[in-house]
């Protein structure tokens, strides 16, 4: 005898239990945890959540290198890849091979979630939609404004098609930032668009963390003022304009001696470029945390990251910052309020900007209280629940979410 049930309108609003099964998401990622950097510390973030808060399985295929940058957190389905000549800590993806589609066919996923536009992404993506499988694709770093630090302007129009083809083919984009979704929504639809934006871990960082010993111990005064540099040593993260912006501040009297925080091939060319500067390499957890409080003033003349992880934890820790006007920074700081939003690629801003908070030091402090209450509001359980609940949305699991009672009767 057929069973019948009622209408999914007619149940009480609000019941709510478990799903018939765990979610499964596929995870598909450039280098999960070859490099570590803002994007991967944010997707080890959401699979830590998948896991252990909303109960999902999920698989990560990714290359991997022969030694970690950092502990990851989920089970890697390593694939075949090759180190970028120069660049031998990013690895890249030959492509979606037999093995790994026959991995995630045993698998089974509810989603194919892309967290990058490489070979590996858009196999993967061709094979999810030939399945019928969701996918979900996700912005994380502005790959087409790297041509023009390696003088590959020329490819600019076949890069921004392909992305344009990459990004389109998805069922769903996720943003970092409302200015990106208006961008992606002009030209894939509202419907198509959301935001995944980023938190802030208020354990490490925040303004009670900074340290006069720890400025001591660097042979800093108490009245000298700590600039700050922040990401990886790549030229792309704007480099260039920072050392020019220290020289100026130096021709302008001010004798600062920044300190830069993080790693990569470009420490020797900054080094070489910038005389007087304390190094500190990579940090984590509290140490990171406590050296970023301990500075003054904040400069990122980045215009690469599709969010700006690195303003979000300068504001967290009560800092001034004085950050190229883009859309990752805009998006979070309000100029003369929160921080001093500056032309990208004028050094002579940025020093000017720099020089005006050093003679300025309770505009200053404002500026770096006002971050500090505003970084509150980057809460990570809101931020990653939204993820999940746009996989739940495209899984089409939104009503055995939401009335499991009906679920579990059409399952008996």
């Amino acid at each position: 005898m057929t069973k019948t049930f009622p209408a999914v309108s007619s149940l009480a609003p609000g019941y709510r239990s478990a799903p018939l099964r765990p979610l499964r998401v596929a995870l598909f990622s450039g280098n999960y945890d070859c490099v570590r950097d803002g994007a991967n510390r944010a997707l080890n973030r959401l699979v830590a959540y998948l896991l252990d808060r909303a109960g999902a399985e999920v698989r990560i295929y990714s290359p991997v290198a022969p030694q970690k940058a950092f502990a990851s957190v989920g089970d890697i389905v390593p694939v075949r890849s090759a180190c970028i000549p120069g660049r031998p800590e990013y690895r890249l993806a030959v492509g979606f091979t037999k093995a790994a589609r026959e991995d995630m066919e045993a698998f089974a996923p509810d989603i194919v979630h892309l967290s990058a536009p490489d070979i590996l992404g858009r196999q993967a993506q061709n094979y999810a939609r030939a399945a019928g499988i969701p996918v979900v694709a996700s912005l994380h770093t502005r790959f087409e404004t790297y041509l023009d630090y390696y003088r590959l302007g020329l490819l600019r129009g076949p890069v921004d098609r392909y992305l344009a083809r990459f990004y389109g083919d998805a069922d769903h984009i996720l943003a970092p930032t409302p200015p990106i979704r208006d961008e992606l929504t002009a030209r894939f639809g509202p419907d198509r668009v959301s935001i995944w934006s980023r938190g802030i871990d208020r354990a490490l960082f925040g303004p009670a963390r900074r340290s006069a010993s720890f400025r001591r111990h660097l042979g800093y005064a108490p009245d000298d003022m700590v600039l700050l540099f922040f990401g990886r040593l790549v030229l792309e993260k704007g480099l260039g304009v920072f050392a020019e912006t220290i020289a100026a501040l130096r021709e302008r009297g001010h004798m600062v001696r920044p300190i830069v925080i993080g790693e990569g091939p470009a420490r020797d060319w900054l080094a070489r470029r910038l005389p007087n500067v304390t190094f500190l390499g990579f940090l984590d957890g509290a140490a990171l945390g406590e050296a970023v409080a301990s500075a003054d003033i904040l400069i990122n003349p980045s215009v690469t990251e599709a969010f700006g992880n690195v303003n979000l934890e300068a504001m967290a820790s009560g800092l001034a910052i004085v950050s190229a006007d883009v859309d990752s920074a805009s998006a979070l700081i309000e100029h003369g309020r929160t921080g001093l939003l500056v032309p990208p690629r004028d050094p002579g801003a940025y020093a000017a900007a720099a020089a005006s908070l050093i003679g300025q030091p309770a505009r200053r402090h404002l500026l770096g209280k006002a971050a500090a209450a505003a970084a509150d509001h980057y809460r990570w359980d809101t931020i990653l629940a939204d993820v999940v609940g746009v996989y739940e949305r495209l899984a089409g699991r939104d009503a055995a979410l939401q009335y499991p009672a009906l679920a579990r009767q059409c399952a008996a």
